[in-house]
């Protein structure tokens, strides 16, 4: 173990029970983020080794295909803060290494509303305003306030707007712009004391419809999206995943008419005018991937969104498997599809 100036670095840490999808790989130096005046040091000590970097929160969003030759954090910055509350709204003040689905199952709790369509989304609060998590008819852009970041090359905290953040379909400024230049430390949202909850995502829709219920409260939100969710997803701790391992793709209208000739039951969801939502995971399925399995490589059988470890499987080989999966789907459908996944490590 090194230590620079009260920062505990360790050296050639197993990053397999760090990761989701649970592959094996090795990362040069590892540190703990849980004060964010450490940040400094750390950005000292990438700076006088010569090393690339990697935050990392719960696991959830990277893929590993081969060591990771540099320093990788842990980001541990935790508390939830109410920075001010009225009547009708509460502005919750949360530190980016808080688990997510811990955090909406706090709030609606507390009947807090804004984000029980987004409950059991794996990951910490710091990575959900990189992509812009949503589900179910749910953003956090819906109730975003602002992020506070550490700005790596002017080691400065700055504070960044819904309007800086430039967010989009699960995309913001720190997919693109500002790539690898700041750290989140903590994000605040906007929530609701009482207000109508959205259930006309037709996951959502069809199951309450089921149940005979016309007005589902904010827990039974909450416990259907859920029962939806684990019915389709499987739990990383018993299977490897990422969880969606692919973006739901946006097309053209007149590509989507011209899809929908060949196959009439392509769903799909409008954006714009001009513009359409195409579910990936139907994509996928339809081109008779939903599982298929090389080695210990697969995709899952109830949802060819998810890519999955069986147990022994490679960063790479789980790679691989999405390239032959991206390649099948431009040749049946001329859809180009984008891995949600960030891939690390290897050459």
């Amino acid at each position: 173990m090194l230590n620079s100036n009260g920062l505990d670095i360790q050296r050639d840490v197993q990053l397999a029970d760090l990761s989701t999808m649970g592959v094996k790989a090795i990362s040069k130096y590892f540190a703990t983020l849980d004060d964010i005046n450490l940040l400094p040091e750390i950005i000292n000590f990438v700076e006088s080794t010569h090393s690339k970097f990697l935050i990392l929160g719960g696991g959830s969003n990277v893929l590993f295909i081969g060591d990771f030759d540099g320093l990788i954090i842990k980001n541990e910055l935790n508390g939830i803060q109410i920075v001010e509350e009225t009547e009708t709204q509460v502005l919750l003040k949360i530190g980016a290494g808080e688990n997510w689905h811990a955090l909406v199952e706090f709030c609606v709790g507390n009947r807090w509303f804004g984000i029980e369509n987004l409950a059991l989304i794996p990951g910490t609060v710091g990575a959900a305003p990189i992509q812009n998590i949503g589900a179910y008819g749910v953003e956090l852009v819906d109730v975003f306030v602002e992020l506070e970041a550490f700005d790596i090359d002017n080691k400065t905290f700055n504070v960044f707007n819904k309007r800086d953040c430039k967010f989009g379909y699960r995309d913001s400024i720190f997919k693109n712009t500002l790539k690898n230049k700041f750290i989140i430390t903590s994000v605040t949202i906007r929530l609701q004391k009482s207000g109508e909850v959205n259930f006309g995502y037709s996951a959502l829709k069809s199951h309450f419809e089921t149940l005979g219920i016309s007005t589902p409260s904010i827990d039974e939100i909450f416990k259907a999206v859920v029962e939806v969710r684990q019915s389709k997803l499987p739990d990383p701790a018993f299977i490897g995943n990422n969880g969606s391992f692919f973006k739901n793709p946006v097309i053209p209208v007149f590509h989507y008419d011209e899809l929908k000739q060949k196959y009439p039951d392509i769903p799909s969801y409008p954006v714009t005018e001009q513009l359409v939502k195409v579910p990936a995971g139907w994509l996928i399925d339809k081109a008779g991937w939903k599982g298929y399995r090389k080695g210990d490589a697969g995709i899952h059988a109830k949802q060819a969104l998810v890519l999955v470890n069986y147990g022994y499987a490679s960063g790479q080989d789980i790679y691989q498997l999405s390239e032959m999966v991206l390649n099948d789907v431009i040749q049946k459908f001329g859809i180009k599809l984008e891995r949600e996944v960030n891939i690390f490590g290897g050459n």
